[in-house]
């Protein structure tokens, strides 16, 4: 569904996570549209309560 983050929700928790570790996840027009949409199924979904967000590899977004 995407390419430039990892969305996973095990309830009541969505996860969202940067997926460009090459780069220190350093955030792209492609990527901040993924994590809107991302934000927005998280916040429609009734069973998540909360969303963590996180970066793949040793930092979690460069810059």
């Amino acid at each position: 569904m995407y390419e430039h983050i990892h969305y996973d929700v095990q309830d009541p928790v969505a996860t969202i996570t940067l997926n460009r570790p090459e780069v220190l996840n350093a955030i792209t027009a492609r990527m901040q549209a993924e994590l809107k949409h991302a934000l927005a199924l998280a916040e429609a979904d009734k069973a998540v309560v909360g969303i963590v967000l996180t970066g793949e590899g040793r930092v979690l977004c460069r810059g």
